[in-house]
């Protein structure tokens, strides 16, 4: 029940001064910060990040088509990207993404606490901003969405990554961080709750 998740606060968040905040709505939910750092990635960490398997970045270009629909772009795949293959539409996707996070400096830290991975990413909001539900970090400081990211030739900025699932957090732990830097202590939610 007791998870650990990887948390990015992406270059819009610092640029943004929403640092505190965001470790604020954590921390009052009752997860703990068990790491945590700011840094400039380079490219190399970057793309060690995002997945390179054919799957994943066809999910990125598939995203992509989905969204010319979805909003109604008046302008083709073929027009915009010089393709309609999802695969290589996901490539460039991918490259806005790492270009993006290499842009400024982001916080990386690793939250821990009950279903953190659900329960962060439940505070987080919906990866899209523009529909992510009031009182979520999305949904009251973020409004782009991929219509307008899209149009500009850029990663959609939504302030946070979060991993996604166990599997996802464990590997990007171990990614970011050393063993030694996660760090073990008890939180008064600690004693009264678990």
């Amino acid at each position: 029940m007791i998870e650990r998740t990887l948390v990015l606060l992406k270059p819009d968040t610092v640029k943004r001064t929403l640092i505190g905040e965001v470790i604020r709505r954590f921390e009052s939910r009752g997860l703990k910060i068990v790491a945590l750092e700011m840094i400039h990635p380079t490219r190399e960490q970057m793309d060690a990040h995002y997945p390179k398997s054919k799957e994943w970045i066809t999910g990125l270009g598939n995203n992509t088509v989905k969204s010319y629909k979805e909003f109604e772009i008046p302008t083709t795949l073929e027009e915009d990207y010089g393709t309609n293959d999802p695969y290589k539409i996901g490539l460039m996707v991918r490259e806005w993404l790492i270009n993006f996070m290499t842009s400024g400096p982001i916080v990386k830290m690793v939250i821990e606490g009950l279903h953190s991975i659900k329960m962060v990413r439940k505070i987080i909001g919906s990866t899209v901003p523009a529909f992510a539900e009031p009182g979520t970090l999305r949904g009251d400081f973020s409004v782009d969405s991929p219509d307008l990211a899209n149009a500009k030739k850029r990663a959609v900025q939504n302030l946070i990554h979060a991993s996604g699932n166990k599997e996802e957090a464990e590997q990007e732990i171990k990614l970011w961080f050393k063993k030694e830097e996660l760090h073990s202590y008890k939180t008064i939610h600690d004693l009264h709750v678990l």
